[in-house]
């Protein structure tokens, strides 16, 4: 029997929010953590894909790799005053000795409308505060706290 795990859970801190999310792989875990994340700002029930953004990140382990990948996303999106429904995974290479690691995807979303989505919570930053990605038996998970 397969145990279905779902994409991500959202966890509480006394100031800030947080998720778990999880993959069978690497790629995997990028994108539900950028779900996860995507999903605290913003309802993606709504958000049609009209406006993808290209996204790039390096990092020298897979923490900062991820840490990178989430800052990313987050600037693109406050920048640009945008909300995401998915971001998809097109390269993904961990970190070697020396060599850093890079994630290369696209976010699919659109423009804030305040008449048509359900704004979340604001996010000011991703943060290191119990930040980890780690392997485990069905895969990698990772915890993340958001400042809001």
């Amino acid at each position: 029997m397969r145990v279905v795990r779902v994409p991500y859970e959202i966890i509480e801190h006394p100031a800030d929010v947080g998720f778990l999310a999880y993959g069978r792989t690497l790629a995997e875990l990028f994108e539900n953590a950028a779900l996860a994340m995507c999903s605290i700002a913003c309802a993606p029930d709504e958000i049609e894909e009209t406006t993808p953004r290209e996204i790039l990140a390096h990092g020298a382990d897979l923490e900062s790799l991820l840490y990178a990948w989430l800052a990313e996303i987050l600037g693109i999106a406050d920048a640009e005053q945008l909300v995401f429904r998915r971001v998809a995974i097109s390269l993904i290479q961990e970190p070697r000795g020396i060599t850093p690691g890079a994630a290369r995807g696209v976010a699919y979303g659109e423009a804030f409308d305040r008449e048509r989505h359900a704004a979340g919570t604001y996010i000011k930053a991703v943060t290191l505060h119990q930040f980890i990605v780690e392997r485990t038996p069905e895969g990698f998970r990772a915890r993340v706290f958001l400042d809001l």
